[in-house]
């Protein structure tokens, strides 16, 4: 008994020596400071408008003439689609302007390549949109954001599936 009583005692040592072993604190993984929306300079570009057979569609194409944002309306379920480039799934798109800022449950779709949420016409974040200050983001995970100018294009969209 004595013997089962001095060996748990030099575990328990043992444990808690251990246990009182600092390990070096790994360093916090670099992040970058948080972009200020408010200032940041929209990416060079064109919003075009254009009909579609379910609706309408406003869509960003930056200098290049690559297409990076589309806004879409389904007159029939009077829903607004907001679609950007991607290469893999994320669950939020998050959007940001000048008056709100949500993250939207996002779906990707790997024969588009494109990264969407779908809200309903009459949603908030859409107003937001319309009428923000000169600029709108949308930004995944720890990608770079993406910051559009806000024209009337996206506006348009969105009154079409206002009615």
């Amino acid at each position: 008994m004595k013997s089962l009583t001095s060996a748990a005692l030099a575990l328990t040592a043992t444990s808690l020596a251990a246990q009182t072993t600092t390990q070096p604190t790994p360093a916090p993984p670099m992040t970058q400071p948080p972009v200020d929306f408010a200032t940041a300079t929209p990416l060079a570009g064109n919003w075009s408008y254009a009909t579609a057979s379910d609706g309408s569609e406003a869509t960003f194409s930056n200098s290049s003439g690559n297409a990076q944002l589309w806004i879409h309306c389904t007159r029939a379920t009077r829903r607004v689609s907001i679609a950007k480039p991607a290469s893999a799934a994320a669950p939020f798109l998050n959007v940001w302007t000048s008056s709100l800022t949500r993250s939207v449950p996002a779906s990707f779709n790997p024969a588009t390549g494109r990264l969407t949420v779908e809200v309903a016409g009459n949603d908030t974040i859409l107003d937001a949109i319309a009428t923000s200050r000169g600029r709108a983001a949308f930004t995944v995970g720890t990608q770079p954001a993406l910051v559009v100018p806000t024209w009337s294009e996206p506006s348009r969209v969105i009154e079409d599936c206002r009615g």
